[in-house]
């Protein structure tokens, strides 16, 4: 049975670098995002994600690297 993305299933086409709550849980605990394989998105959805973490670091929302 092929995976569905999560993004896929709710129908979201915006991943909002404000959300914060949606980016930590693709984000581990040393603030590196974690690769499609363990967030089970597809690569359009991930591409996006990317883009919204790598936002919400530029403006601190998010920390770059947590020691």
């Amino acid at each position: 049975m092929a995976r569905k993305c999560r993004f896929c299933k709710d129908k979201v086409t915006i991943i909002d670098y404000k959300n914060i709550s949606v980016l930590k849980g693709c984000v581990n605990e040393r603030g590196k995002i974690l690769p499609a394989r363990i967030t089970k998105l597809c690569s359009y959805h991930q591409r996006r994600l990317t883009l919204a973490v790598k936002r919400a670091r530029e403006v601190a929302l998010l920390p770059y690297e947590v020691k």
